[in-house]
């Protein structure tokens, strides 16, 4: 299951898929708002928006089509079938929903619901401390990759650029 050798797919930086991850979980939030704290809820929604939509989009949620990527399967480098998406979207919608969890139940009485950030933070160190593969660990157990996509919004772009233009403002 792990190949040795890194694939010839462009490499998307962590930073980015941490961008696309948060981006994702927004409409996850304000969804799951509306039917209260139900986990099965939260990670049928999940699935819905990270399985049902990346099959009809060529490979792209939300927040990857905001930041020009899209995940695809390690052998093939086309989009994965409904099972491996559905596996790699469980492993990574359990450690998300159970930090948004975490996030919300805390406060200076109650930080040990900062315990359930750490299943995420395992499961996306993983990629942080590979540098040459960078696959966390959902990617690794479904064989997939996140790779660069020329179809997108390249919303990290348009804030650098909206950045440079305060900067100059600014002076």
């Amino acid at each position: 299951m792990w190949i040795e050798n890194p694939p010839p797919f462009p490499k998307v930086q962590i930073w980015r898929r941490g961008c696309a991850l948060l981006v994702d979980m927004l409409p996850l939030w304000l969804i799951s708002s509306l039917f209260g704290e139900n986990f099965f809820i939260d990670l049928l929604i999940w699935l819905g928006l990270r399985v049902l939509v990346v099959l009809k989009t060529q490979g792209q949620s939300l927040g990857r089509w905001a930041f020009d990527m899209k995940v695809v399967e390690e052998r093939s480098g086309r989009v994965p079938e409904a099972t491996t998406l559905a596996k790699r979207e469980i492993l990574i919608g359990v450690g998300l929903i159970l930090a948004l969890n975490g996030i919300a139940k805390i406060d200076p009485f109650n930080a040990q619901y900062l315990m359930l950030l750490l299943p995420l933070a395992a499961d996306c160190g993983i990629a942080y401390f590979d540098p040459v593969r960078q696959q966390a660990f959902h990617d690794r157990v479904a064989g997939t990759f996140i790779v660069n996509s020329r179809r997108g919004y390249s919303l990290d772009l348009k804030i650098k650029k909206w950045v440079a233009q305060l900067r100059r403002f600014m002076k």
